[in-house]
């Protein structure tokens, strides 16, 4: 039996010879060159049935010829080359390394605990006029950060009149002006504190003692301080918080009005619902 790529290879130039004359010559060219690898090529495959083996090889000669005319195919995508270019390699930071570039990540010290009890070492004054309330409230607090200062002087820093001194906004003012920093600020109340206010309150009259400053607050009316003792100022006045206990819960006042009762203890509370309407600087 005549071998079938010899019978196909026959087969193909009989077909050639009846196109044009000038694509002959490309034909029978391309003809005598798989003439050539056809042993080579039916060589490697000896291990492939002999159909397979056929196949293979009459579709890898009409595609030969089909390249010396001047066809063009387009490629399957199964046979399309994929890609090589690599992803780049990617280095995983070590945690130290990721700390060091984030500050977020970087571990901060942690602030200390606030004492559960604390008073400032302050210098009690009375006020010296009965409308300097306000200079004199301001003179106790930063007497407890070791800042001396007379009421006339911070009277007039404050714009003190026989009028009093307009609001905390003023206090909170002049106390930045003297502590170094500009810690101070206002915290106001449009009308009866709120539970979240209270709480407010209480976390600021902790940091500011802890720092070792001292809170003026604007109160108006009556309070009882946890003695029992009454407090009425039914046109507003000033005062000093210069310590607290309890975490918190209950602080201690420097009253500059009467200098015998300069100090006594108040529920935090209470000295909230005092306040009132008003205002504080912490």
């Amino acid at each position: 039996m005549e071998d079938p790529v010899k019978h196909t290879l026959k087969r193909q130039l009989r077909r050639l010879t009846t196109e044009r004359p000038y694509q002959i010559v490309a034909a029978s060219a391309a003809a005598l060159a798989i003439a050539t690898t056809t042993g080579a090529m039916l060589t490697t495959a000896d291990d492939a049935p002999a159909g397979q083996r056929t196949a293979t090889t009459v579709a890898e000669m009409r595609s030969d010829v089909a390249a010396s005319r001047g066809e063009v195919r387009e490629a399957s995508p199964s046979a399309s080359a994929a890609p090589t270019t690599a992803a780049p390699a990617t280095t995983a930071a070590s945690p130290a390394a990721k700390a060091s570039s984030n500050p977020d990540l970087t571990r901060k010290p942690e602030r200390p605990k606030p004492p559960a009890t604390k008073v400032l070492d302050y210098d009690y004054e009375a006020q010296n006029t009965y409308y300097n309330c306000g200079p004199a409230a301001t003179r106790n607090a930063l007497s407890a950060a070791g800042i001396d200062r007379t009421q006339n002087e911070l009277g007039a820093e404050l714009g003190t009149t026989e009028m009093g001194t307009n609001s905390a906004l003023d206090t909170t003012r002049v106390l930045n002006a003297e502590v170094k920093g500009s810690p101070y600020r206002t915290r106001m109340f449009a009308g009866t504190p709120s539970s979240a206010q209270m709480d407010q309150l209480q976390a600021d009259v902790v940091k500011a003692i802890t720092d070792g400053r001292g809170v003026v607050a604007n109160v108006v009316g009556d309070a009882t301080d946890t003695n029992g003792g009454w407090h009425s100022y039914g046109g507003g006045h000033y005062i000093a918080v210069v310590g607290y206990k309890d975490n918190g819960r209950t602080v201690r006042i420097a009253d500059s009005a009467n200098a015998a009762d300069p100090s006594y203890w108040i529920t935090t509370i209470g000295l909230a619902n005092w306040i009132a309407s008003r205002g504080y600087s912490a």
